[in-house]
């Protein structure tokens, strides 16, 4: 079960937290951490779940560096949990592709760290996309609706619910259920045809 942290504190209080941290308060974000913790290692499992075994990152040292980079970025304005921890969903997919690309993996080489999309993206011919490539068809999706896009980074690598993403994007859920229907078969279009491209299978 996860463990959220309105569970722990209340709604107010990480409310207030996260204002005094947009304002550049580094205790309310020390503070912030230690109650959304949880929910940010599992936002890093979720993460690393889906890459292949064998990989050097754990979700501990995953939400560590996400915590680092979240302080020496200083008061980023967020308007509450559920924004908050889409921001630490974001900038923990920017860490996973930073590390894929500093260890040196060709673009799509056979030892490229792989995604696999088969919860998201139906059909088999999507299984095993590294991330890189997935990287690359999201900022290719980014070009063409950028709204499909968050709503892809924050349910699936934020695996924050549709009414959570409809409130962070500040849209229906009605509309964050259509995006994220359009995104995936447009994600899932954009990387079949990549793989037909490079002759992958």
């Amino acid at each position: 079960m996860v463990v959220t942290a309105m569970t722990v504190d209340g709604p107010q209080d990480i409310s207030g937290l996260i204002a005094a941290w947009s304002k550049g308060d580094e205790q309310a974000l020390s503070s912030l951490i230690s109650l959304v913790y949880p929910e940010l290692r599992r936002i890093a499992r979720r993460h690393l779940g889906r890459r292949q075994p064998g990989h050097t990152l754990e979700s501990a040292a995953l939400a560590n560096e996400a915590y680092l980079k979240l302080v020496r970025a200083g008061g980023l304005r967020c308007e509450n949990r559920v924004h908050f921890l889409a921001v630490c969903s974001q900038i923990i997919r920017r860490i996973l592709v930073d590390h894929a690309r500093n260890r040196g993996y060709a673009k799509r080489g056979g030892n490229a760290v792989r995604v696999p999309l088969d919860d998201v993206l139906a059909g088999a011919r999507a299984r095993g996309i590294e991330i890189l490539a997935l990287d690359e068809a999201l900022e290719s999706l980014s070009k063409v609706d950028g709204r499909k896009c968050r709503v892809v980074e924050l349910r699936y690598f934020g695996g924050l619910s549709v009414e959570e993403t409809a409130e962070v994007l500040k849209i229906s859920p009605e509309t964050a259920k259509r995006d994220w229907k359009m995104a995936k078969v447009w994600l899932f279009g954009e990387l079949t045809a990549e793989r037909d491209r490079t002759g992958r299978r």
